[in-house]
């Protein structure tokens, strides 16, 4: 029928829409520290069964096939990819890159929620504590790590423990606080808040803390940063294709519209 020809091309229309805004915001954050990339899962809808498969028919002869009419697809998940993009060094002491699984922890200062982040762009706030992102509008690591005054030399070993020299004695190192990990039974169940936060979510279920390298996970690596993990040939090769996709499936509504105009249009 016509009518179902536009609405069936007409979901494909709708589910290429949302892939390519997925498609889109990967590229547009090819530059963002440790952003994941998310990718489209569909899946087709229900079907209009005009005769099951072994179904008889008058003479009692069963069908060895069945007629079945698809109604169209939808966009069943949009799903993150938690694989680990490549590490670059900064030479920035505060710059922390995570070589496995797992998440920092930090604090919204004003509701108290604990976000989760791949980022380990840490600075350090005008009251001396240590915060993920800019120095003024940073939030707080967590737990709470305080940077002394006066410190002339900051370093962060592999398992998360940060060391300071005061007074420029880089030989007297005085241990000062712990990085910790999170890690979750199912990571694709965040919550994506913006900012390279998450928010855990019963799918995610709770936060598994542990020190860095300790029951599978991470490791760090002081004065790197991790990328992003989109691979710009392969999202722009994927942009072609969703892009073809949705012109077919526009095709397929004009020809369905036309159909439709010249039943209206038979004279009796």
């Amino acid at each position: 029928m016509p009518f179902q020809t536009i609405y069936t091309s007409g979901t494909g229309m709708m589910g290429m829409e949302k892939k390519l805004n997925v498609i889109s915001n990967n590229l547009a954050n090819i530059e963002t520290t440790a952003f994941k990339k998310q990718r489209c899962n569909f899946e087709d809808l229900f079907y209009d069964n005009l005769r099951y498969p072994g179904s008889q028919d008058i003479n009692g002869e069963f069908a060895a096939t069945g007629i079945a009419v698809g109604v169209g697809t939808r966009v069943t998940s949009i799903q993150s990819d938690f694989s680990m993009g490549s590490i670059t060094a900064t030479g920035r002491d505060l710059d922390v890159a995570i070589a496995g699984t797992g998440f920092f922890q930090c604090t919204d200062p004003f509701t108290g929620d604990i976000f989760f982040t791949r980022a380990g762009n840490f600075s350090v706030n005008p009251e001396g504590t240590l915060v993920l992102g800019s120095s003024h509008t940073g939030r707080p690591v967590e737990p709470e790590i305080m940077i002394p005054d006066g410190v002339s030399h900051l370093q962060i070993d592999d398992s998360g423990r940060i060391w300071v020299s005061q007074n420029g004695d880089v030989q007297a190192l005085q241990e000062i606080g712990q990085l910790e990990l999170a890690t979750f039974i199912n990571p694709e169940g965040l919550l994506r808040v913006g900012e390279n936060l998450y928010r855990q979510t019963e799918a995610s279920g709770e936060a598994i803390i542990n020190n860095p390298g300790v029951n599978g996970t991470g490791m760090l690596k002081a004065e790197h940063l991790e990328m992003s993990n989109v691979a710009p040939v392969v999202e722009l090769i994927d942009m072609i294709t969703s892009q073809r996709a949705y012109e077919l499936n526009s095709k397929s509504t004009q020809t369905g519209d036309q159909i439709l105009q010249a039943v209206i249009s038979i004279k009796r």
